[in-house]
């Protein structure tokens, strides 16, 4: 009887000590699970807060990158419009340089043509000289070659108006410079200084007739008038290139 009551008394002995045990050991894997729990917490806490910075620094990085694509827009934009207006600018520079070129065009026309002029002026002048002789009264004046002559030669006096025998061999000298020049033309002006103008006229036309009708000068390259000679008469022929032919090519080119 005692011997079951020892061995009663070792098994519950037995028996709390296990459970006294098994408690403690509860007990320890609680407070070892409740740490692995802290350290979870712990770990998701930080996980939440870099998951925050995560989601700000991504908004920021979406707001710079609408940032940069707005600003790349407004550059290419901008570049569109500077291109818009560089082609604006390109053309207006090649229309300038377009009309500047068809200027000097213009200008070196004139310029040709009037070198053209003064040349043939030399030429006119050296062959009035030739031809008229030493005696003769010869003068340049505005681009023309001037040969002047009395009216005692010409008309027998001051107021005839029929060509000498004389005249007719001074006019058939210029007949002949005129044929060597055909390029040139030739006004006869009659001179008057006492305010009639009508004979100094008819003088004139009286030599241009000489010139057409016995040396053949086409009236075209003639031309005749009366002016007051201020202080001055007697005749005055100018040889000088077709002024009206060079007119109308200069209007010619300035319509251009």
């Amino acid at each position: 009887m005692k011997k079951s009551l020892l061995a009663l008394g070792l098994i519950a002995c037995t028996c709390i000590s296990l459970q006294a045990q098994r408690k403690s050991d509860l007990l320890a894997e609680i407070d070892q699970l409740k740490s692995q729990l802290d350290s979870v917490n712990a770990e998701i806490f930080d996980a939440r807060k870099n998951e925050k910075v995560a989601v700000a620094k991504a908004e920021s990085f979406e707001s710079q990158v609408t940032e940069l694509q707005d600003a790349n827009n407004t550059l290419m934009k901008n570049l569109n419009s500077f291109a818009e207006v560089s082609n604006k600018n390109s053309n207006i520079v090649n229309s300038a340089m377009e009309s500047l070129e068809a200027k000097e065009r213009q200008l070196k026309a004139i310029k040709d043509a009037i070198a053209t002029n003064d040349s043939t002026t030399i030429v006119v002048l050296t062959n009035v000289k030739q031809t008229m002789g030493e005696n003769a009264k010869i003068g340049v004046s505005e681009g023309a070659v001037v040969i002047s002559s009395d009216l005692a030669s010409l008309f027998g006096s001051d107021t005839g108006t029929t060509p000498t025998p004389q005249a007719e061999a001074w006019v058939e000298k210029i007949a002949n410079i005129l044929n060597a020049n055909p390029t040139t033309a030739v006004t006869i002006e009659g001179l008057s200084m006492t305010g009639d103008l009508e004979t100094p006229a008819k003088q004139a036309v009286a030599l241009a007739t000489l010139l057409q009708s016995k040396f053949n000068i086409p009236a075209e390259r003639i031309k005749a008038l009366g002016r007051d000679g201020n202080l001055k008469e007697g005749v005055q022929v100018n040889i000088h290139p077709e002024f009206d032919k060079f007119y109308l090519m200069v209007r010619e080119h300035m319509k251009n």
